[in-house]
C-alpha cells in the first residue's frame, strides 16, 4: 500500500504539511474546502511536492519531521536541492565564527 507525505502552497504563500493514503483524494478534500482548518482558511491550494512511502506511519513520521522545518528549508526541499539540506539543519554553535 502507498502512503504519502506532501507539502501544499497555500493562496497566502503559507504551507501546509500532511500526510495521505491517497493523494488524490486528500488534494481534492483540500481543495473542496473539506480538508484541514487551516487550508480551508487559505484556498486554493497546489500541490507543491510529493514523498511516496510503503506505508502510512512512515508517511506520517515524515510529516512530523518537515512540519518542524524552517521555510527556508521546505524551499530547499520543493526546490530538490536535498543535499543543501544538512548545512541548514545547523543550529546557530555549529557555524564558525567568522
Amino acid at each position: 500500500m502507498n502512503a504519502y507525505m506532501y507539502i501544499l502552497e497555500c493562496s497566502s504563500g503559507l504551507y501546509y504539511t500532511g500526510s495521505t493514503k491517497n493523494i488524490e483524494k486528500r488534494l481534492a478534500e483540500h481543495q473542496a474546502g473539506l480538508g484541514s482548518n487551516f487550508t480551508r482558511k487559505h484556498l486554493p491550494v497546489k500541490l507543491v511536492y510529493v514523498e511516496r512511502y510503503d506505508n502510512i506511519e512512515d508517511a506520517y513520521r515524515r510529516e512530523k519531521q518537515v512540519q518542524g522545518w524552517s521555510r527556508k528549508k521546505k524551499n530547499t526541499l520543493i526546490n530538490g536541492k536535498s543535499e543543501l539540506l544538512p548545512e541548514l539543519s545547523k543550529n546557530y554553535t555549529q557555524f564558525k565564527s567568522q
